[in-house]
């Protein structure tokens, strides 16, 4: 029987450099896809982190994706939220999207993170209880 899994996904090891430098990469792709956004008119200022934080999180661990989510807001804030290219006093409207952006990366760093844990228990064979033996049934 077949296992489930992501067939060429690789997985990066938490807490590793790569981990690292692939979060840092996932926000610059981010950036650069908001950017485009931007360019079109769009005034969503984490739609394209949100979903880049949920892959790299499934790919490299939650340090990765932390680490990626606190490197957003800074750069968020200096290069998408007017006036750009400036850090200047929040808005009150500003604040709660930095604010909400928080919830939505914790919430989907959490999902992400448990994902992965199901996806590495699934590898390894499913949950057995402690009672199951691979014996045969006596009856």
């Amino acid at each position: 029987m077949r296992r489930a899994g992501l067939v060429g996904v690789p997985r990066v090891r938490p807490w590793s450099w790569q981990a690292f430098l692939l979060g840092f990469t996932a926000v610059a792709m981010s950036a650069a896809l908001q950017g485009v956004c931007v360019a079109l008119g769009a005034k969503l200022y984490f739609a394209t982190f949100l979903p880049g934080l949920f892959v790299l999180c499934f790919v490299a661990g939650a340090p990765a994706a932390i680490f990626a989510a606190l490197l957003t807001v800074p750069l968020v804030w200096w290069a998408f939220m007017p006036p750009v290219f400036e850090i200047t006093r929040l808005t009150a409207a500003d604040a709660d999207s930095i604010n909400l952006f928080f919830l939505l990366a914790v919430l989907l760093i959490g999902l992400a993170d448990l994902c992965r844990k199901a996806m590495a228990i699934v590898g390894r064979g499913g949950l057995k209880s402690p009672s199951e033996s691979t014996a045969t049934n006596s009856q």
